[in-house]
């Protein structure tokens, strides 16, 4: 060792490793990753909202039943009876009810667990083959799909719209409920999954 040198360990190379990228933080300090996972932990029932699209001139041809799943659904009011639903902005059920007053909602059982999971995928072209071998009838009202076997059906005519975030809040005032199989026991969406009330 040359004078002025100090000794120096042999440390074995390692390879550098990258440190972790941060979760997007809102100013608040919640990432969504945190709060995805919270509110996964609330069990919440799971409906199909319709709605039958107006054709686009008066003598043009008839449009046609647009489906989404919800589980961000609630009711508001007694008096007047008012309910609630969460639409994502500029997704097609938003465009539709921002021109289409009447609406309708379905309550789903527990065996339509496939209805709630077709209604749910993304990027579809058209919802006329989903409605296509389902047993449903027609609100007198709305003229949107009431699903048989349904725990409740409700037709709406939405009051207001509230934009919130990424998501518009449409509030409807309740034109008809009916009960078509109220004693079938409630899906349910927990965790990020559609699950059976266990008895």
């Amino acid at each position: 060792m040359r004078e002025g040198e100090t000794s120096v360990p042999n440390v074995p190379k390692t390879t550098p490793v990258p440190l972790p990228i941060p979760a997007t933080l809102h100013p608040e300090g919640v990432s969504n990753d945190e709060f995805r996972a919270a509110m996964s932990r609330l069990a919440a029932g799971v409906c199909l909202i319709t709605a039958h699209e107006p054709p686009l001139t008066p003598a043009g041809p008839d449009g046609e039943d647009v489906g989404m799943t919800a589980t961000a659904f609630m009711s508001v009011s007694l008096d007047p009876p008012l309910v609630l639903v969460s639409l994502r902005e500029g997704s097609r059920m938003d465009d539709l009810l921002a021109e289409q007053p009447l609406w309708a909602v379905s309550v789903l059982a527990d065996h339509q667990v496939q209805v709630a999971s077709r209604f749910s995928m993304k990027n579809r072209i058209s919802d006329r083959l989903l409605f296509a071998d389902l047993p449903y009838g027609r609100g007198e009202v709305s003229g949107a799909p009431l699903l048989t076997g349904a725990l409740a059906t409700l037709e709406c005519r939405t009051e207001n719209r509230v934009e919130a975030g990424d998501h518009t809040l449409v509030v409807g005032r309740v034109l008809t409920a009916a009960l078509p199989s109220p004693d079938s026991p409630p899906l349910t969406y927990f965790r990020g999954r559609y699950r059976h009330l266990a008895g």
